[in-house]
């Protein structure tokens, strides 16, 4: 062929992809979606742990279990506003759970000022990969025996009832934490310091002593002014409308968060939300990985943070480095005053992050009016 033809061809060539490309549908969703890992070896998720975590800070007390009543609470609109697949960012124990059961995220990210909530994660990371069912889960987690009447269709009640009326096993105990000390150091090779360890058995030996009655002042070591959600309470919870939600609430419930720790996609981290890393971080990877913050957990740590000269606008600056749009939203913990109780709202991200840059927040009391559903 003559070279000014194979010119021609080529720019026809060229310019018909160009044409393709130009009108093939958009799907940002899907490319983001895929672009996230199905799963992480064990080396790459340690490796990412490490390379999100901040030095630990303190926390005045040791909250191995929420004692919020109203998480659920929220959960109808949740799934009114958002789609499965996404990404969820989190904070403190096992109420991430319940709203990444709820949610059905592509990968989580619990950040905690405590590396202690890290080590409590990997305890619980152990013990879903340990367990086939709720039954199996909540025999290991407070070391009693399965009582037999359990099965796939016992609700969230009926299975704390029946494990409150079992007695404490030493002997299950020290075999159950064995058993997670090995899947964590054997079976995943996590390097865990003699003190990450020495905590594990702290947190472990608290679940073990309290059982299900287990709450926020575990052995009543401080005095917070009134009755405290047990675990099995916040377990046998439902979302104000008769649906519970909780992570044991159901079989499918269990199983996806199962699937996700399985897959090491969900991802302790130990970060100041105001500080100059961990949120920063997590940022860069989902942007790195093209995927968008679906929901981000806070509890009532925005509370701690307008105490902390500064820190609250830290904190704001540092969210609005993550990848978000305009469906994506924080859940808040709020105290409602003069009440002095914990209310779940949610705040759609980019609404908050205006009303501050506007300058429209300036106290703790502010975000409580500004930009909630």
């Amino acid at each position: 062929m003559r070279p000014h033809l194979i010119r021609a061809a080529t720019v026809a060539l060229v310019c018909g992809v160009l044409a393709a490309a130009l009108n093939a549908p958009v799907q940002v969703g899907v490319r983001a979606a895929e672009a996230l890992p199905a799963r992480l070896s064990d080396a790459e998720f340690w490796a990412l742990v490490e390379k999100l975590s901040e030095p630990e800070g303190n926390f005045p007390f040791d909250n191995l279990v929420s004692n919020e009543t109203s998480i659920q609470s929220v959960i109808p609109a949740l799934l009114n506003r958002t789609r499965p697949g996404g990404v969820y960012l989190g904070v403190g124990p096992e109420q991430n759970f319940t709203y990444i059961a709820a949610l059905k995220p592509r990968i989580a990210f619990v950040i905690d000022i405590r590396r202690q909530n890290l080590v409590e994660h990997l305890m619980y990371k152990a013990l879903f990969e340990l367990s086939d069912d709720r039954a199996d889960f909540v025999s290991r987690l407070f070391s009693r025996k399965r009582p037999d009447s359990l099965d796939v269709n016992t609700s969230s009640a009926e299975l704390f009832h029946a494990f409150g009326l079992a007695p404490a096993e030493p002997m299950l105990f020290e075999a159950n934490l064995k058993a997670i000390v090995d899947n964590l150091t054997v079976r995943h090779h996590l390097p865990l310091t003699p003190r990450d360890l020495a905590r594990l058995t702290f947190v472990y030996t608290s679940f073990f002593k309290d059982g299900p009655g287990l709450d926020y002042a575990p052995g009543d070591s401080v005095d917070l002014n009134g009755a405290l959600p047990t675990y099995a309470d916040l377990m046998s919870h439902t979302d104000g409308q008769g649906t519970a939600h909780s992570f044991l609430a159901s079989e499918a419930h269990y199983l996806f968060v199962k699937q996700l720790e399985g897959d090491n996609l969900l991802i302790p981290v130990v970060g100041d939300f105001g500080g100059p890393k961990a949120v920063r971080e997590v940022g860069r990877y989902l942007s790195d990985h093209g995927a968008t913050v679906t929901a981000f957990y806070l509890s009532n740590v925005e509370r701690y943070l307008f105490d902390r000269r500064r820190s609250w606008r830290k904190f704001y600056d540092n969210v609005a480095t993550l990848p978000y749009d305009e469906q994506s939203l924080f859940i808040r913990a709020i105290l409602n005053r003069p009440a002095s109780t914990l209310v779940t709202l949610l705040a759609p991200i980019p609404k908050l992050l205006k009303a501050i840059d506007d300058g429209r927040v300036h106290e703790y009391q502010d975000v409580f009016s500004i930009a909630n559903y």
